[in-house]
């Protein structure tokens, strides 16, 4: 009897079917970028209303293609935490909605928690804890110690951007569409990466695993619009790829810099990867580079397992095999990462033990 995992934390509408086992039997994602590439970034209310309508068509097609009816689940699962209020209320609506007609357990995930859970559907026991975790997100940029699936404790992140919005900015000013991160990924394949040497906050300091992705941004519209000027400067293509390569260096070598440091400060000899810029081929090979440096388990989930998605809803089984489904009271808790999120919903999950009774 598998689960039905959501996902609507963003501007994502994700549903799968997850076997015990953690085999998925489906997945399916709903992607907004077209309703929000005028903007250049995410708009909440496009976002809430854009889960309203494809919520149910969405899961309609996860039990489809997964071969069941919905009167065979066992659990339903939904990610409450962090996110767009409208968007996570939207997932829960619909999540309760079908745990109270077919008299369900409601389980409550974290989403961020769910990122780094990718790497048990990729890789299984390969898995193994204590471990570093890095999610690197449009919304997100954090760096935790791994105890367990659902034991988080947050050793540092930005103070600012997340480098995904840091992304999108700098394909802002460099006239490419949305999402930024591809765009930038894909005009820096011919560039140079050290034709213009960008700052790297925070990058050199060895006592904190925080990181800033802002002053970096800065740098680059300063590199168009000098300073004191009110027009950008005409650049050349070449240019613009010098300038989309060397961004996308400095930002990986600080992240790089980031989990050098959290394994040493923590021994451990594996990292779990997660979130959408880990998709970022510049990235996952730096990684890799260190992985083997360093010789240790670097595990970088598939490029479907990295941006949002419903099939990391499989952390549910998690909650479930601990006897801890929640009621329909459950509730959202919105906002960025803080790190808190986990811990939040551990406590929620240990006052409501019972599960709604079963047909």
């Amino acid at each position: 009897m598998p689960l039905l995992a959501l996902e609507t934390t963003c501007d994502e509408t994700a549903a799968a079917i997850i076997a015990p086992s953690r085999q998925v039997l489906s997945s399916v994602v709903a992607s907004q970028d077209a309703l929000h590439a005028r903007w250049r970034g995410v708009v909440p209310e496009i976002a809430s209303r854009a889960h309203v309508e494809r919520i149910i068509p969405v899961i309609d097609e996860a039990v489809q293609k997964a071969g069941i009816k919905k009167r065979e689940l066992k659990a339903v699962a939904v990610a409450v935490q962090p996110g767009l209020v409208g968007s996570l209320l939207v997932g829960l609506s619909a999540a309760k909605a079908i745990a109270g007609v077919f008299n369900l357990p409601l389980v409550g995930y974290d989403h961020i928690a769910a990122h780094l859970y990718a790497c048990r559907l990729a890789f299984g026991d390969r898995l193994s804890y204590p471990a570093v975790g890095l999610v690197a997100s449009g919304g997100h940029t954090s760096l935790f110690r791994l105890d367990g699936p659902l034991t988080l404790q947050r050793l540092g992140g930005t103070i600012d951007d997340a480098v995904g919005e840091a992304f999108d900015k700098a394909a802002s000013l460099l006239g490419l569409g949305y999402p930024g991160g591809p765009q930038i990924e894909r005009l820096a394949a011919t560039g140079n990466p050290r034709a213009y040497r960008f700052p790297r906050p925070l990058a050199n300091d060895r006592t904190r695993l925080d990181l800033s992705f802002s002053g970096l941004k800065t740098a680059l519209r300063y590199q168009i619009r000098p300073p004191g000027s009110t027009t950008e400067r005409s650049l050349p293509t070449q240019d613009r790829a010098d300038l989309a390569a060397s961004f996308q260096h400095a930002a990986v070598e600080a992240i790089i810099a980031k989990v050098d440091l959290a394994l040493t400060q923590t021994g451990c000899r594996v990292v779990a990867v997660g979130g959408g810029v880990t998709a970022n081929k510049q990235l996952r090979a730096a990684l890799e580079n260190l992985g083997k440096k360093r010789r240790i388990t670097m595990l970088i989930p598939p490029f479907e397992f990295c941006t949002d998605n419903a099939a990391m809803g499989a952390i549910a089984w998690e909650h479930l095999e601990q006897d801890a489904p929640v009621d329909l009271t459950l509730d959202v808790l919105p906002g960025t990462d803080r790190g808190r999120h986990a811990e939040r919903l551990k406590h929620h999950d240990a006052s409501r033990r019972s599960p709604p009774p079963r047909h």
